[in-house]
């Protein structure tokens, strides 16, 4: 099972938005750069400025631009999400979900556009790294990797089939919150199971092609502890 990081396993920078860190990055590719495209200096978001310079970046033959600001912007990034893990709140009823999914046989990868460190970080905070085979975060050499691309799914389903335990896409099931997350797994040929409790944002998910979508991670543990404890009785039976 592949598992979306902000949102399915925690809140990562709670309600306050991303925009001081968009800012910070302007400020530093200004310096660097000069004069911004009006799309980089109108975003607003830590994730999406790392893909407007990108966009820069591939127009420019590079001679004449420095790729200094991109790696800048990651790292950047990257400290602010390694900061936010102190506070961030982990979403209700997750580490129950991962029990019983664990009690199913079943193995997690992290596919996320946050950095990898940070996402470990949490998970040995909580305890919970051993549960996941791997962490597929954000390309820190290019941003275009990140979701809605399926580069981080395909890594970890290349993860997951080299453990012997994922024989083909189809069989796989990501767990997102965001309509990239959707769009990657599609891209990647993997099922889907939405995660809102936003109606209008579970309303797009579903017309976009979700295999399930739920409101909390509470239905999934009911259906995972029933899987368990059918197995449990036919085993018993058998026996």
């Amino acid at each position: 099972m592949l598992v979306d990081f902000d949102g399915p396993i925690c809140d990562l920078f709670g309600p306050a938005p991303t925009a001081h860190i968009a800012e910070e990055i302007k400020v530093m590719a200004r310096r660097k750069w000069g004069v911004l495209d009006q799309a980089v200096e109108d975003c607003d978001d830590s994730h999406g400025i790392l893909l407007k310079l990108r966009a820069i970046y591939e127009r420019m033959p590079p001679a004449l631009l420095s790729r200094t600001p991109l790696d800048e912007a990651h790292r950047i990034v990257t400290e602010y999400e390694y900061a936010a893990v102190d506070s961030a709140k982990a979403t209700p009823d997750f580490e129950p979900m991962l029990d019983a999914l664990f009690d199913r046989g079943k193995r997690l990868v992290v596919v996320s556009n946050n950095a990898e460190g940070p996402v470990w970080e949490y998970l040995k905070r909580k305890q919970l790294q051993s549960k996941f085979v791997d962490v597929c975060g954000r390309d820190p050499h290019e941003p275009g990797h990140m979701k809605p691309h399926p580069d981080s799914l395909r890594r970890a389903l290349k993860r997951l089939d080299d453990l012997g335990r994922q024989p083909h896409p189809s069989r796989a099931l990501m767990l997102g919150d965001q309509l990239t997350d959707l769009m990657a797994a599609r891209a990647a040929g993997v099922r889907f199971l939405g995660y809102t409790d936003d109606a209008e944002k579970a309303r797009k998910i579903g017309q976009g092609g979700a295999d399930w979508v739920v409101a909390s991670h509470a239905p999934v543990v009911t259906a995972a502890r029933t899987l368990v404890a059918t197995a449990a009785r036919a085993g018993s039976t058998l026996s």
